[in-house]
């Protein structure tokens, strides 16, 4: 293996080495054009994206949109990457406001569910090193496993989940806390204990212990991790009282319930009938097929995550058909991808990289996803569309979780341009589908491995 490895270096020593003539030829090429000698000037000193900024363009895209729902106070995820299950919230919290008349300062706990959240996702990571026992400890199948066990992104079938089996409070029974607002060290403290434990569990299999006795050790590692999380984000309700004066100033009250009730009672979508649609146009993925990414999840037992690959046009017909309806769309996309964030616009169009650099690249959306240029980063929610005479999206209307300080305080607009190369992501209801699709969601879904670029979670 050493006289390999020394033969590889010698082969790209000799074949690829950097040369004296070769580096003089680019220092002449680069000072021989005033263009790059300018952009360095400019870069050196200020943001890429300001130097690149399309002039012409900021005023061809208008924040009006020809479909544009009510919007609520727009909400502040902070240090943390719970986007996802912001962007949940909000879709439901506009129902929870309608049916008890409340005004927009009203929110859903998102402390609440990231308890829950973390506490299921242990348990799930215990039970992954369970089921992988024979792995080796340099398999990359362990080592994705141990990477991140309670890392804060999340998918939507995830949140539905919690959903079901935890229900939902009122942000003031559950308030933020200076961990839920800034993970970081919460994060690593019970990562740290997480793997650990995992560890514990493959070498006692190692020694000859038995499946029944390493799952005995289960209930003493999850009550350390439940009080790790009550240090950190305050203990759980299992039951509150609830009442409230709505913006009538008529007064309410529920009396003494558990979250699921409030749920039951306040809510009440059926989130089993919304649709995770997924635009992936890999070479190894299929149109018109139902995917699943093994070992990712949150709630063993629960809703296992299931996308159905469907090309643009019936990702963005659904989407305006429940906008239309007046319903906000929850959604997953690369939001880093050419975001000017003062202006809170995603657009493809929107820097002229190419008069900075000279050159920009032409990767296609498949060749990104490909060689891991681009993934789903975050969630956010669609609150309406500008569609064109003939009926098709030119923008999107977008109700980002960063806070107020950036786009139109705290709203953002999308091109459908962007849309197209950088969305990957729309949650509907299924009655927004052709029935033909629908039926492919009674299809067993094929399994991707954990790694494959549809398995990463908004954050």
């Amino acid at each position: 293996m050493h006289a390999m490895s020394t033969s590889v270096r010698a082969l790209q020593s000799e074949m690829g080495e950097i040369s004296s003539d070769q580096i003089a030829q680019f220092q002449t090429a680069f000072e021989a054009d005033p263009r790059f000698r300018q952009a360095m000037n400019a870069v050196c000193t200020t943001p890429v994206n300001k130097v690149a900024l399309n002039r012409r363009r900021v005023p061809q895209v208008l924040n009006t949109f020809s479909v544009h729902l009510p919007e609520n106070k727009i909400t502040h995820q902070n240090g943390s990457g719970r986007c996802w299950m912001f962007a949940a919230l909000n879709t439901l919290r506009g129902v929870a406001m309608k049916n008890m008349n409340l005004d927009d300062s009203f929110e859903l706990s998102q402390n609440h569910t990231m308890f829950w959240d973390k506490f299921e996702k242990a348990n799930y990571f215990l039970e992954s090193v369970l089921s992988t026992l024979d792995e080796t400890t340099d398999s990359r199948l362990i080592s994705h496993l141990f990477s991140a066990p309670i890392q804060d992104g999340g998918q939507w079938n995830m949140f539905i989940n919690l959903v079901k089996k935890y229900g939902l409070v009122p942000k003031t029974i559950m308030p933020e806390t200076e961990s839920s607002s800034s993970t970081g060290q919460m994060n690593w403290h019970i990562t740290l204990r997480l793997k650990e434990f995992g560890c514990q569990i493959r070498e006692g299999y190692a020694a000859g212990k038995s499946q029944d006795d390493l799952r005995a050790l289960k209930p003493e590692m999850l009550s350390i991790i439940y009080r790790m999380l009550c240090i950190h984000l305050g203990e759980p309700p299992i039951e509150f009282e609830w009442q409230w004066r709505d913006k009538d100033k008529a007064f309410h009250r529920d009396g003494v319930i558990s979250p699921t009730e409030f749920y039951r009672q306040h809510i009440d979508v059926d989130l089993s009938d919304m649709v995770c649609l997924i635009h992936c146009p890999q070479a190894t993925k299929k149109f018109d097929e139902v995917y699943t990414i093994n070992f990712l999840g949150n709630v063993v037992g629960g809703e296992p995550i299931k996308y159905l690959n469907v090309t643009l046009d019936v990702m963005k017909i659904a989407a305006t058909k429940q906008l239309q309806n007046g319903e906000s769309v929850w959604f997953g996309c690369d939001v880093g991808k050419y975001l000017d964030r003062e202006s809170g616009w995603m657009d493809d169009q929107r820097f002229n990289f190419e008069l900075v650099y000279g050159s920009v690249p032409s990767l296609t959306k498949a060749q990104r996803l490909d060689y891991g240029e681009s993934l789903m980063t975050h969630a956010m929610v669609f609150t309406g569309v500008d569609l064109a005479d003939d009926g098709k999206p030119r923008a999107w209307r977008v109700e980002n979780s960063w806070g107020d300080k950036h786009g139109e305080k705290g709203f953002f607009g999308m091109t459908d341009s962007w849309f197209d190369e950088y969305n990957y992501e729309v949650v509907v209801h299924k009655k927004y589908l052709p029935e033909s699709y629908v039926q492919l969601l009674t299809r067993e879904p094929v399994g991707l491995v954990p790694w494959d670029p549809m398995g990463s979670l908004a954050c």
